[in-house]
């Protein structure tokens, strides 16, 4: 086991992997930008390393300063959370290379997936099924892809092959619109990604967002831990979560689940990893998968009661999962909430001084957070400050349990999504469990309209 791992990351993902550490006995370099020094993380970890400025192409993405501070710590072991470079292949060759274990899939592994072209076919080759669309990427010339399209059937979304959280997309509803799209979407795409190749899938009208978690160690073992339903979210960013999934039979989640883990056997995987599906009418089809831990990994800790975060560093240090398929037993519902210091219904940052904090607490409830009372939230990074988990026997009660939760958390100074969540919670469509990816944007929008009226 390692006596010392760097994480490289900020906020509630680098307490928690601090957090697990310390429960392993493992000690933790935090690194952190001039804007993170008085991060709570940085002040419990064991040793911290200033990596640079606020803005992360000088911090957190500096992979340089990062792998110059795993080498003045000592660090053994890097672990990259989610986020910045937790899926960059580059970062994970060079951590490597440096001497370092990377906690987290194989460089070639990451840069398979990390290209939708190739994880598709990757899929494919081992049985998962995936969106109809184009055979790779899309070629130049405009009458080949309306030829393309048009077998495919419109609408159609215009995707990015290195593209991610929720940019290098674009619908089409009409022959008219294809091209401009086609092209705007390779300009995005080679702006934001570095590469232009597109693709085109067919777009489902009202799918719900599924993931399924996998883990596999490098002895061969690969278990699957049920599913997490996504599907309420805005602009591709989910903001409630919820395992497992309403509506999911034991039978259909075992199939699905056998079939990604034979995905990771071909792919020769190692670690954590998330597949991810639309689903409609009963069907599944695998868009993506995540190469490394999600913001909603405690989801699947209260269902199944294992520590996910601890299994990554385990797997990485060699050791065998310490959990088989048939140990695997989904008990109960869990709901996480993200926590954003945002306008509730517009949106907007909401960047500042929190002057008031006091985090909930109460049966079935967990609140990955790193904010505190008086806490400066900066204008650099993500806006999510924290995330609340509720369990229960049952939905309702895990509902029930984040109602009260949410009433009873207090963040001021700021603007957070707190209404929104409470909004939520007593939705009708929610409650009953009938609202696909669509559902939140449209509220969101009703609501607006409504507001200047």
């Amino acid at each position: 086991m390692f006596e010392k791992i760097l994480i490289a990351n900020r906020g509630e993902i680098a307490l928690r992997i601090q957090r697990a550490c310390r429960a392993m006995g493992i000690k933790t370099v935090a690194v952190y930008s001039e804007a993170d020094s008085e991060a709570k993380y940085v002040k419990l970890a064991d040793e911290s390393v200033c990596i640079g400025p606020a803005p992360v192409a000088l911090s957190y993405l500096n992979i340089p300063a990062i792998i110059s501070a795993a080498e003045v710590t000592d660090a053994e072991a890097v672990h990259p959370g989610y986020g910045f470079l937790a899926e960059n292949a580059d970062f994970a060759e060079r951590v490597e290379k440096s001497g370092f274990v990377f906690i987290g899939p194989r460089p070639e592994t990451i840069r398979l997936m990390g290209d939708k072209v190739s994880a598709k076919n990757a899929m494919k080759s081992a049985g998962v099924p995936c969106v109809p669309g184009s055979d790779g990427a899309l070629p130049e010339d405009i009458d080949s892809i309306k030829k393309i399209v048009r077998e495919i059937g419109y609408p159609v979304i215009i995707k990015a092959s290195g593209g991610g959280g929720g940019r290098g997309m674009r619908v089409v509803h009409t022959e008219a619109a294809l091209s401009n799209a086609v092209i705007m979407t390779r300009n995005e795409a080679q702006a934001a990604f570095g590469n232009p190749v597109v693709y085109a899938e067919k777009y489902l009208e009202n799918p719900r967002h599924i993931e399924f978690q996998l883990f596999m160690d490098e002895h061969g073992n690969v278990v699957h831990l049920g599913e997490r339903d996504c599907s309420m979210q805005r602009r591709h960013q989910k903001i409630l979560e919820e395992a497992p999934a309403p509506g999911i039979s034991e039978s259909v989640r075992n199939k699905i689940g056998e079939q990604c883990k034979k995905a990771c056997r071909e792919i020769g995987y190692r670690g954590a990893g998330t597949f991810e599906f639309l689903y409609e009418k009963g069907e599944f089809y695998f868009i993506e998968m995540n190469t490394r831990i999600q913001v909603e990994h405690p989801l699947t800790e209260f269902i199944t009661g294992f520590d996910l975060i601890q299994a990554q560093i385990s797997v990485a240090a060699g050791g065998m999962l310490p959990f088989k398929q048939e140990d695997i037993e989904f008990e109960g519902h869990a709901i996480e909430c993200r926590i954003t210091a945002e306008d509730p219904y517009k949106l907007t940052p909401s960047a500042g001084r929190i002057t008031q904090y006091h985090a909930p607490g109460g049966p079935g409830v967990r609140v990955d957070s790193h904010v505190y009372h008086n806490y400066m939230v900066p204008p650099f990074y993500d806006s999510m400050i924290g995330k609340i988990i509720t369990y229960g026997d049952t939905r309702a009660q895990a509902v029930a349990r984040m109602r009260i939760a949410l009433s009873e958390m207090v963040v001021q100074g700021i603007k957070t999504n707190i209404p929104l969540h409470l909004d939520l919670l007593t939705d009708a469509t929610f409650l009953n469990g009938q609202f696909s990816i669509h559902y939140l944007e449209h509220k969101l929008a009703l609501h607006n309209q409504q507001a200047t009226d």
